[in-house]
């Protein structure tokens, strides 16, 4: 068996989890941390553990307010990087299930003089 093949027979059986999760943690001082994981208690845990990562760690507790299932890695990442670029308003919504998380138009105040 040539090398090449070896090479190709572990890639095989190295298969991703078929599911992924895009989260929104809230923190104790009321700010969101959105986040993706193929293993969402797990990581949950981990983050009110203290481990995960350093913005949860000095605002503990989170809980968990938002998760959506993906089933492929690629999604999950791209929904993570929109939700990170939301307002908090749109991300309230998210989280209430009101919106389809898109971004909403911003309106406009008209202004009037009067002589």
């Amino acid at each position: 068996m040539t090398p090449r093949k070896k090479v190709q027979q572990k890639r095989r059986k190295i298969q991703r989890c078929s599911q992924f999760f895009v989260y929104m943690l809230e923190c104790s001082d009321g700010s969101f941390y959105t986040g993706y994981t193929n293993d969402l208690d797990k990581r949950v845990a981990l983050h009110n553990k203290g481990g995960g990562s350093k913005y949860v760690r000095a605002r503990l507790p989170a809980r968990l307010v938002f998760s959506k299932p993906y089933k492929y890695f690629k999604l999950a990442i791209l929904q993570e990087r929109r939700i990170k670029t939301f307002t908090r308003q749109q991300k309230e919504a998210l989280i209430l299930g009101c919106s389809s998380g898109r971004p909403q138009p911003r309106k406009t105040q008209k202004f009037t003089t009067t002589d």
